[in-house]
């Protein structure tokens, strides 16, 4: 015993050093790189596409110039380039695009001079980098005070021109990851009879064959190509800051571009309610801070305040828990071979069957697939795999810190697992060595007696027009499941 406390505390001291020495760096690089300078965008187009260019640099450590294409539609000859509708968002998303180049050296000042912003929008920025570099910060040991870590001086132009809103625009622009909620939300939308397109950034496999699965052509997938700055990738590779960033924040100001470029009126995201909880408890660090209520109003807010572009930003799953969605796509079988959810094996387009993202999914679908199907759809049996029980401990709270991944709520977890548990004892079959393992735990004696609570549930804290609200309820809203297994039990 004293000898695995001694190895406990060395591990705990190493890694108390390294954060102390992530801190000195952070400090170091802030006095060495006072300013970050967002200096401007170009904006060129021809008959099939416009493509922007962001300029970006740190004094003394590097230049960079991401990119972006975005598609034009068939026949589209809007000349984007100058209405000022549209270069107010170019101008928008190089703000949610500064923030990958800023983490680098995190400099306090950065001046925007690629355009103009009053004080509600400074704040309002701050507020989103902040917020959207809650892990960043907790996981490299930096202590950032919301107010005085970043100061943002406006020493841009504003856009000259009128107001150029959408006219009569209707039909929903569907962001497409390639994971089961993007799934559920084009399966759902089936129900509305509008006219829809999905919305891609750099497709892979997986985003695709999603899209192509629910009965979308190569003319109604638009497919936007974001490329990062090699520069910054080998500064990543030198030791210099790197961390997660908030990514949907750049769905979002894109793919209202996106949606503006085919005269939609929607944009339809696919974040559940689950997104809102924090990744850390007892904080407000939440790996999907970006995917949570609060940015999705703050966002419907800052559209409608400074871009009035006439598009409806709203979730269509936020009601929902994960628990739901899993139950849904249980049934969307068109979907089962084709989706890919983990970050690890996203170039490859495959399960990696080791990060807690997988474990995750390959948990959620459990009450609801056999396992033999589950084994199918990830390659592996990760039920079976020890290694996974840790992972399993942080999904379901064992372990307090919960996993840096989009993941659902422990609540719904816990009730996964005592819902699978359920079934196979119902069945008769041997426990694999997960579910064996978290039916020791004393979570397991505690959810087992509590009933679903997932199933029937529906957060009100939401934007959903009333359409879309009622093909949610319609479909989604269902009688809760036997935890306990007893009914199954009485029907066997």
């Amino acid at each position: 015993m004293k000898k695995s406390r001694t190895v406990l505390d060395r591990g705990q001291f190493a890694v108390q050093r390294e954060m102390e020495k992530i801190m000195s760096k952070y400090e170091t690089y802030r006095r060495q790189y006072p300013v970050f300078y967002y200096r401007r965008y170009e904006l060129e187009e021809d008959a099939g596409k416009v493509c922007l260019q962001y300029f970006f640099e740190i004094p003394g450590l590097s230049e960079f110039s991401p990119k972006w294409i975005f598609p034009k539609a068939e026949h589209d000859r809007e000349c984007y380039g100058k209405n000022p509708t549209f270069r107010r968002m170019a101008f928008f998303l190089g703000m949610t695009e500064l923030v990958s180049y800023w983490k680098i050296a995190c400099p306090p000042s950065v001046v925007v001079e690629a355009g103009s912003l009053d004080e509600a929008q400074i704040a309002w920025w701050k507020n989103l980098y902040y917020n959207g570099l809650g892990e960043f910060f907790y996981t490299n040991g930096i202590e950032a005070d919301p107010e005085t870590f970043l100061e943002i001086q406006s020493a841009g132009a504003p856009e000259p021109g009128e107001e150029r809103p959408l006219v009569h625009p209707d039909g929903c622009l569907i962001p497409v990851g390639g994971g089961k909620d993007s799934a559920v939300t084009i399966e759902l939308l089936k129900e509305s009879q509008r006219p829809s397109c999905c919305y891609i950034i750099n497709p892979r496999g997986a985003s695709l064959e999603t899209a192509r699965a629910g009965g979308y052509r190569d003319g109604q997938i638009v497919s936007a190509r974001r490329t990062l700055d090699a520069r910054m990738i080998a500064l990543n590779r030198q030791g210099f800051l790197n961390g997660h960033t908030p990514f949907s924040a750049i769905v979002a100001f894109s793919s209202v571009m996106a949606a503006y470029m085919r005269n939609l009126h929607y944009v339809v995201l696919s974040n559940e309610s689950s997104a809102n909880e924090s990744t850390v408890p007892g904080s407000t660090v939440n790996h999907q801070y970006s995917k949570s209520f609060q940015f999705e109003q703050d966002f419907h807010a800052y559209e409608e305040t400074y871009i009035k572009s006439g598009i409806f930003y709203f979730s269509l799953l936020r009601p929902l828990s994960e628990f739901q969605i899993a139950r849904y796509f249980s049934k969307c079988t068109a979907y089962h071979d084709l989706f890919r959810s983990c970050n690890v094996g996203s170039r490859e387009d495959v399960w990696c069957g080791h990060c807690p993202k997988c474990l995750f999914v390959c948990l959620i679908l459990s009450p609801f697939l056999p396992e033999e199907r589950i084994r199918e759809i990830f390659g592996r049996d990760l039920l079976n795999d020890e290694a996974l029980i840790g992972t399993m401990e942080k999904l379901t709270g064992i372990q307090q810190e919960k996993p840096f991944e989009c993941v659902g709520s422990r609540g719904e977890v816990n009730t996964a697992l005592c819902l699978t548990i359920a079934r196979m004892e119902a069945e008769n079959k041997p426990l694999p060595i997960v579910l064996a393992a978290y039916q020791k735990t004393a979570l397991y004696a505690q959810y087992q007696k509590r009933k679903d609570g997932y199933s029937s549930g529906y957060d009100d804290q939401n934007l959903l027009p009333d359409e879309f609200d009622a093909i949610v309820r319609r479909n989604c809203v269902l009688p809760p499941l036997d935890t306990s297994g007893q009914k199954e039990k009485e029907r066997k």
